[in-house]
Formats: structure tokens, sequence, C-alpha cells
């Protein structure tokens, strides 16, 4: 593993390294001062590349990711850390410069509510849900699109303002026109439980952007039901490994429970299209599953009609002026 840059390195006589804030095999990322522009902080991401590959393949990927770098410095999205820098140091090194957001990211929130012995709340969390869904329409509707492949609750921040990032472009991977070949520098096959079986293979496996759904879902899933689902290899060799959200959270609503489920199923056929397909089956809630999340298995009567009395009596009303009309008419 390379050694981390100290706290007050400065490269490119610009960027002043203020401290690493996470490391991993595909390299690390620091928080710095931006010298040109006073008060701008930044993040830098160094790339590390296999110390095993031969020179040919190595001058590759570095070609590579000077293609894959000038892509991303021109996306513009609000739910999308900006890309406004990339280079080399002397010494080989490369990095992207993005914005650096603040906030705390979406594990550390669900790492919160479970310790005060709470669920996050499903509404919160379909917000997130929106904006992601946001984001990744509009990577995907790139020419060429573009994947992420490691969507997953610690690579989205919330900032203090409620506006949600997707902070990670670690594994970021451009499709080819011709959808015969991709064009990949930040190789990696994501986490283990939001990593559809399709990846496992790395860029030998066959991805498109229902790969990113399957992520998508499989975050979801973990941030409604406080831990993540059966992974793919798992479910493969034992199908019925995976719970199914409700029953681990009975207030999460049918609807939500599909759409998780179609996103995260083992064959990319059996999931949403598109990312707009998958929004679509969000947002499909009816009024009998509205009554199917009143009254919850672990619930009894009593406590049933305590919480819903409002809309008993809202029920019962309009069923009485109903009768009425039908009497009167």
């Amino acid at each position: 593993m390379s050694v981390l840059l100290k706290p007050g390195t400065v490269l490119r006589e610009r960027y002043q390294v203020i401290a690493c804030v996470g490391q991993g095999g595909m390299g690390a990322v620091y928080r710095a001062a931006d010298q040109r522009l006073e008060g701008r902080v930044c993040a830098l991401k160094e790339i590390r590349y296999d110390p095993d590959l031969p020179p040919d393949a190595l001058a590759q990927a570095q070609q590579q990711f000077y293609r894959e770098a000038s892509v991303l410095a021109r996306l513009d999205h609000p739910n999308l850390p900006k890309v406004s820098d990339y280079f080399t140091t002397e010494g080989g090194q490369e990095y992207l410069v993005m914005d650096f957001v603040a906030g705390e990211d979406l594990r550390q929130l669900l790492e919160a509510e479970r310790r005060a012995g709470r669920m996050l709340d499903e509404q919160r969390v379909l917000r997130w849900a929106e904006q992601l869904c946001d984001a990744l329409s509009y990577l995907h509707n790139q020419d060429p699109p573009i994947l992420h492949r490691d969507i997953k609750p610690s690579n989205i921040k919330e900032t203090p303002g409620g506006l949600v990032k997707l902070v990670d472009f670690g594994l970021v991977k451009l499709l080819a026109t011709d959808d015969a070949r991709t064009i990949t520098v930040l190789q990696g096959r994501g986490t283990i439980a939001y990593t559809p079986l399709e990846q496992y293979g790395g860029d030998t496996g066959h991805t498109d952007i229902r790969s990113d759904i399957y992520a998508l879902g499989a975050t979801l899933y973990h941030l409604l039901t406080g831990q993540p689902p059966a992974d793919a290899r798992q479910r493969f060799l034992h199908p019925d490994s995976l719970i199914p959200p409700r029953a681990l959270n009975p207030r999460v609503m049918p609807a939500t429970e599909r759409a998780i489920l179609a996103a995260i199923a083992m064959h990319p056929d059996a999931r949403p299209p598109t990312i707009e397909a998958f929004r679509q089956m969000l947002h499909e809630t009816s009024l009998s599953d509205a009554l199917t999340v009143m009254v919850s298995p672990q619930q009894d009567w009593h406590q049933a009609l305590a919480e819903n009395a409002g809309w008993l009596v809202a029920a019962g009303g309009l069923f009485l002026l109903a009768l009425l009309l039908t009497i009167l008419i």
C-alpha cells in the first residue's frame, strides 16, 4: 500500500493536504485546501494501480485514466460532486480533484438511528432515493452511459441542507457506444452486499445500468431494514437466504418492498430496465398498501386502533355519508 500524504503536503503548487479522510485498495481520499481559491476546501482522490501491472498495461491504464477523468470533469449535477481538476505528479501518482462534501454519510445516519433504537423513517429514505434516481438517470443518459458500480450507504452523503450526493467515483465505468466493450480505469468489484452477481467478474463480467439499479435497491434495503441483504453469491447458493424487507421492518410500504425486491433480482432481465422504471415502482402505492401497513403483523388491534384512530374515524364518516346519500337518492 502506498504511503499516505502528510498534512501540509502541497500538490501541483496548489492543493495543500489537510487530512486523509478515507483509504482502500483503490487509493485514498484527502481533504485539501485550494490555495489558489481562498477558503475553498476540496477532495483529492488518489488513484492506485495494481503494482504487478506490466509496463504496457500500466501505460494503457494511465491513458484511460485521463480519458475517464475528462468525462467526469464535464459532469454537472446537484447530486454529484463536481470534478474540477485531474493531474499526475512527477512521481507518476494520479489524482482527481472534486468538491469536498460536508456532512454525514447514510451509513453513519443509519447507525445513529439504530443506537437510538429506531429505524430510519421511510419517507426520509424515499426522499433520498428520489435524489439518487435523479443522479443515476443523469449518469446513465450520458453518451456513452456512465455506471457508478459502487453505490452503498457509505458512498452517499447528506449535506446539512438535506441534499444527498453520490460521492465516490472509485469504480465508475464508461460503456462503449457499441456496448461490446467497456472503458474502465479504476477497476474494482464493488462492495459485496451491494454487488450483483454479474459484477463479480470485475471487468470480465457484463455490467450495464441494471447493475447500478441492483446496488441502489440493496442500499435502500439496508437503510429501511437496518441490515444489508444477503449477498448475491449466497443467494445463488441458497435462494431462500434473502429476507423480504417487511419481515424485518413491517412499516415499510408494500410498494417499496416490491420495488426493492425487483431491483435486487438475481438476473438482470428480472430487474427494472431503467432507473425511471424503478422510480415509478417506488411511487406505485395503493390504498390496499396503506391499509396493510396500518396493521403490521407484530401489532395487536388495540395498538393499531390507537395509532390510526384518525384514519378510521375519517373512513367511517365517509362510509356513513355515502350510505346516507344512497338512501336519500
